[in-house]
């Protein structure tokens, strides 16, 4: 009877805990793929990248050694020889400005956006009204206009901070089109059913049916804005960080320009991030309905 009751409760425990780690190890091992997976592209194309540069295949004005880029990063970072950082800033202050307009552009162009894609999606006359000149302004390159505003605007901010609202604005309002006029429509109708007015069905069943792909266009819209930055900061670019890349290239810096290219590509990657953070918290229903 004791040789029952002391094995009894250590086989329970054991049972207990086969089950408890499994999962657990589970998760880790979705973690590691998550996080590995990335981590291992990175590496792999640092090592390629050293590697071609060793060859010697390309010029290391072409194909700078990873050291060279490093020291580049570092001067960037530093005060040497007199200078501070690049032209006068440290790379995360060049990083700053660009970020402030590409905030402020974008914040302009998905509120106007947004805002009429809400009309056109409920509005058949505003739809065809302002279709055709969405679609004109979604063709056209950044570079295509900017010169334009430099014209019109001069260059200090505004005509870079207008570019960038532009780039976002068709993104956003063709997201939010196309989101309102695939609301359900039996919902819509229940809604209505239920003595809803047509402001109550927009506001209550249209509007957060619509909210996932708008939230969608919105990432669109800040990935394209932040791709038109270096037009953006064409003329009196600097400090930012599109304004040092330009300003590198003039003199075939690669270094610098790879050091600012690789400061958008994470900082966009941060961005889109938090945008899809945002999204989940704001949007639990995203594909329930």
């Amino acid at each position: 009877m004791t040789l029952f009751v002391d094995i009894a409760p250590e086989t329970q425990q054991s049972d207990d805990s086969g089950p408890g780690r499994a999962p657990r190890k589970s998760r880790l091992r979705r973690l590691a793929v998550r996080a590995g997976l990335p981590l291992l592209s990175v590496v792999a194309f640092l090592v390629a990248w050293e590697l071609v540069a060793l060859s010697g295949i390309w010029n290391e004005t072409f194909v700078p050694h990873l050291s060279t880029v490093w020291r580049a990063f570092v001067d960037m970072s530093t005060t040497h020889d007199g200078v501070r950082g690049y032209q006068g800033y440290f790379w995360w202050e060049h990083l700053y400005m660009t970020l402030r307009r590409v905030f402020a552009g974008v914040l302009i162009g998905v509120a106007v956006g947004v805002a009429l894609g809400l009309a056109m999606g409920t509005i058949g006359w505003v739809r065809r009204l302002l279709e055709p000149w969405l679609t004109f302004l979604r063709a056209l390159p950044p570079l295509a206009y900017f010169f334009l505003l430099v014209i019109w605007l001069g260059i200090d901010e505004a005509p870079k901070i207008t570019l960038l609202a532009l780039a976002a604005l068709p993104p956003a309002a063709v997201a939010t089109t196309a989101a309102v006029r695939a609301a359900p429509v039996g919902l819509v109708e229940a809604a209505r059913a239920l003595g809803a007015t047509p402001r109550e069905a927009i506001r209550d069943v249209v509007v957060p049916s619509a909210l996932p792909e708008t939230f969608t266009g919105i990432r669109l819209s800040v990935g394209i804005a932040y791709s038109s930055v270096v037009a953006a900061e064409l003329f009196n670019g600097i400090p930012g960080i599109g304004g040092v890349v330009k300003d590198a290239s003039n003199y075939n810096n690669t270094p610098v320009v790879l050091v600012g290219i690789f400061a958008i590509g994470f900082s966009g990657l941060i961005i889109d991030a938090l945008l899809r953070a945002i999204e989940h918290r704001a949007v639990p229903w995203r594909g329930k309905i």
